[in-house]
């Protein structure tokens, strides 16, 4: 069960069934399953630059605002590759979960960011953000791969992606939306 909660909170940073919500950010998630991983796509619209958009999935240890994450921390950078530890937990019925991974990020300045699960408890993990610029506005673009290392049956672990990635989504569009309020020093 330790390792199904993981899996659904490393989806959020994170879909056969899409879900789309009808949201301010345009927000859209889908769940597929593919032999024993699931592909995970999502977008979401945010009336931010291009800049401002890669500022925010690059803060690394901003995240720990989002529900579900605990702790972020980077752990090296050498050029534009990023080892970063992360702690998540959720709750399912009312009982913690807590799960930790390693990530190695690779960054692309406003275009993309590209990671992979170097350590953790799931079995696979790897997938990637993508930038695209609208006239006001930036498109978010999520795709990876999970394969969760849990007994779990694949119908339980779809119905929980669904009921926490969508939300974990919506905060991180909101999130993002703030940051035309405050504009990151690399943008101006």
């Amino acid at each position: 069960m330790r390792l199904l909660i993981h899996f659904l909170l490393i989806a959020s940073f994170g879909v056969a069934l899409a879900q789309e919500a009808s949201t301010p950010f345009d927000l859209r998630v889908g769940v597929t399953k593919l032999g024993d991983r699931f592909q995970v796509i999502a977008s979401y619209e945010v009336p931010i630059t291009v800049c401002e958009a890669f500022s925010f999935i690059t803060d690394y240890e901003g995240i720990k605002n989002l529900p579900g994450v605990v702790d972020s921390k980077v752990l090296s950078r050498t050029g534009n590759k990023v080892r970063v530890a992360r702690l998540l937990e959720e709750r399912i019925l009312f009982i913690p979960f807590e799960m930790r991974s390693e990530l190695q990020y690779v960054e692309v300045p406003n275009k993309a960011l590209f990671f992979e699960q170097l350590s953790g408890d799931t079995k696979y993990y790897k997938g990637s953000w993508r930038l695209l610029p609208e006239k006001n506005s930036t498109v978010f673009k999520y795709d990876a791969q999970v394969e969760p290392s849990s007994l779990v049956p694949s119908v339980v672990i779809e119905y929980f992606i669904k009921n926490v990635v969508h939300r974990q989504f919506e905060s991180m569009a909101e999130m993002a939306s703030l940051k035309k309020s405050v504009p990151s020093k690399s943008c101006k």
